[in-house]
């Protein structure tokens, strides 16, 4: 294989923003690595999943052996199928791959399918995750896997220290049952009668699986409708101004590792309430920098809610210790990493890891 280019590299995943999704990790990546000095080329921004499928396989095939590096961010369902098989054809192309873990249900994936994400795993050059818990949940497929977190570019998040917060709640994420958006109407029914000018705004797309529906429902049979707001998608650069709109982030999610969602709303300052989930626990320290509570339990969530609105210095010293652990993952440091362990691997063309023992 010939390789013209040294910080060159093939980003495998869903380039998507344009057409009015997310922006993924991926996508940040591919931006920042491009500033630096690398020549990036990534599939796919075709939004038709087949035809997605098979422009990613097409673009594999021909950028993977004529790059330094490949990288693909691995997660569990339907878009492990496209990072198999481009590792697949790195593997064959004998290109150094970096695979970074993601998402909270990979473990639970990892254990159904066994054999299959060992053999990716075994075939990356390096492996990341975002968090130690990803990482050691993980660990019985790749012993080396490193750590690299979920960045963030701070100076977008203007900070504000909440002093004395009022119940303006803000829900950042997809509408899908693994997300749990109906506990968000059952937490505000749960505040009663004790504040009942509160209000939740809800932030997000909507994954088709009747989970949007449900949490309107939920709401008219609740009697709270009319005191929550359904926005939908914004855009990524809209995403503080939203944030501000209210003073008290709720994280429901049943499954989780460590979403952008939650480190964009510590940005601003906003105290977050959250389940304890997945990588949750490793991201958020209880009573200093967020408070945790138990997965679908309305009352819990809203007796952490109720403290926040009832104890102004405890809000204020989570709003200020939240806003300084994240500023360890600003872009301007994370980005400095990504470009060291992708040049690291690229220098590293002959070397494929072995699995870990069963």
């Amino acid at each position: 294989m010939v390789t013209t280019e040294p910080r060159s590299v093939f980003l495998l995943g869903n380039f998507l923003s344009q057409k009015g999704y997310s922006r993924g990790f991926v996508e940040e990546l591919a931006e920042r690595l491009a500033r630096k000095g690398w020549h990036c080329s990534y599939a796919s921004g075709i939004e038709w999943r087949p035809a997605r499928f098979t422009h990613m396989l097409c673009a594999t095939l021909r950028h993977a052996p004529r790059v330094a590096v490949v990288h693909i961010p691995l997660f569990s369902g339907a878009a492990f199928a496209w990072a198999f098989m481009g590792s697949e054809i790195a593997r064959a192309s004998n290109t150094p791959l970096v695979i970074s873990l993601h998402g909270g249900r990979l473990p639970e994936f990892s254990k159904r399918w066994p054999a299959t994400v060992r053999r990716v795993l075994a075939g990356a050059t390096a492996v990341v995750a975002p968090s130690e818990y990803l990482r050691s949940a993980l660990s019985e497929f790749r012993e080396d896997i490193g750590v690299m977190p979920n960045a963030i570019a701070l100076d977008d998040y203007p900070f504000v220290e909440r002093h004395a917060p009022v119940a303006r709640l803000v829900w950042l994420r997809a509408f899908h049952a693994i997300y749990n958006p109906t506990l968000g109407p059952r937490v505000l029914a749960a505040l009663g009668d004790r504040w009942p000018a509160a209000r939740l705004l809800m932030i997000g797309s909507d994954k088709g699986d009747g989970s949007l529906q449900a949490t309107r429902r939920l709401a008219d049979e609740l009697g709270v409708a009319d005191r929550i707001d359904f926005v939908g998608v914004v855009a990524k650069p809209d995403v503080p101004t939203w944030l501000h709109k209210g003073d008290i982030f709720v994280n429901t999610s049943n499954v989780d590792n460590t979403p952008v969602s939650v480190l964009e709303a510590m940005a601003c300052g906003l105290p977050v309430v959250t389940t304890n989930v997945g990588g949750i626990p490793h991201l958020v320290a209880d009573e200093t920098e967020g408070l945790l509570v138990p997965p679908d339990d309305h009352r819990a969530f809203a007796g952490a809610i109720a403290r926040l609105l009832e104890e102004p210095r405890l809000a204020s010293e989570i709003s200020r210790r939240a806003r300084l652990k994240v500023e360890q993952l600003d872009w301007s440091a994370m980005i400095q990493r990504w470009d060291s362990l992708l040049l690291e691997a690229a220098h590293r063309r002959s070397r494929i890891a072995r699995p870990a023992r069963s």
